[in-house]
């Protein structure tokens, strides 16, 4: 699945075969989404300096072949590796997400004793999950916080969710009404950490590993008609899409796992954006060259399609370039 010269000599290790066939074999079913985030959690380290190929290849191998897949062992991964990365213990069995989306007119609030009281938006699985990391304002701050999503008190909204993409991963909002946490650093270090970053970074990879999914659909119908200018050109323009992309990861990959000194947010959003660039152009040109027949026909290509669809819009599009230019003058980053 890798070709970028780029990549650090660990993201060969990672058995990509062996993923697309794993996920292959399951359903829809969150309980075995699940089984299989644990699965993959227990072959690979959590995400720090000296892992990050490993954690972002094997993120976009599940997702190429199942990006609903993805989207839920993305978060359980990324978990595990900020409750590393603090030193926390991770009960036995547990399921993770990540909670820390902001949204107008609800907010977390916690109190001196960790006591959780408002609404979070956007909690992927919830009612699925065993546990969650959780961000809530305490006073002027932010803090991180573990919370056991089975205590009364949490109430889950999947009715909310409608989207026709990812309708097996609901992520509606949650109501806390006094549930008990743990705190996870001090204020301010879930985003001040570098793995924060690098978290982004994995979502990056799960959208590419999207995209080469289509891909390769683009791929079989050409050689399937092999006379076809059409579909030749709009495989080669695929191809070198998904080149840029990896590209892009790979780099990101080699500079964490060497610990060379780098502006995190900068190397984070910079990469995002070209491979939501990426996805975007792959998946414009796959849906125009297959034509409506394997979106009306096949619910595999269907949903392929809505789930990759909806999986970038993480990123904010010309919002989040606004905010690369910020960076960059603010505190330069760019050769030129």
């Amino acid at each position: 699945m890798i070709s970028s010269r780029a990549w650090p000599t660990d993201a060969s290790n990672v058995d990509t075969a062996g993923l697309a066939s794993a996920a292959g074999r399951l359903g829809a079913a969150p309980a075995d989404r699940l089984a299989f985030a644990r699965t993959v959690a227990a072959a690979t380290p959590p995400l720090t300096t000296g892992t990050a190929a490993r954690t972002f290849v094997t993120l976009a191998a599940v997702a190429a072949a199942d990006v609903a897949l993805a989207r839920t062992v993305e978060p359980h991964l990324d978990a595990l590796g900020i409750l590393a990365q603090a030193g926390v213990d991770v009960p036995q069995d547990s399921t993770w997400g990540v909670f820390a989306a902001e949204g107008p007119g609800v907010r977390l609030e916690a109190d001196q004793d960790a006591v959780l009281t408002g609404t979070k938006p956007w909690c992927s699985l919830a009612s699925s999950l065993s546990h969650a990391l959780v961000t809530a304002h305490r006073g002027e701050d932010r803090a991180l916080f573990a919370v056991d999503l089975r205590q009364d008190g949490v109430t889950t909204h999947d009715e909310q969710w409608i989207a026709r993409g990812m309708p097996d991963v609901p992520s509606g909002p949650v109501d806390f009404d006094g549930v008990r946490a743990v705190p996870v650093g001090g204020p301010g270090w879930y985003l001040a950490r570098p793995g924060f970053a690098w978290g982004g970074i994995g979502v990056a990879a799960c959208w590419w590993g999207g995209a080469v999914g289509l891909a390769r659909l683009l791929r079989a119908h050409a050689a399937d008609r092999p006379e076809s200018d059409l579909l030749r050109l709009a495989l080669g323009a695929v191809v070198a899409d998904l080149a840029d992309a990896e590209d892009a990861l790979a780099d990101a990959a080699a500079r964490i796992d060497a610990d060379v000194p780098t502006d995190g947010p900068l190397l984070a959003q910079l990469v995002r954006s070209r491979v939501r660039r990426a996805v975007d152009a792959v998946r414009t040109r796959v849906v125009a060259a297959l034509g409506p027949g394997p979106l009306v026909s096949d619910p595999a290509v269907a949903a392929r399609v809505a789930d990759l669809e909806l999986y970038v819009l993480q990123d904010h599009g010309d919002r989040d370039l606004a905010r690369l230019g910020r960076i960059v003058l603010e505190r330069g980053g760019v050769a030129w």
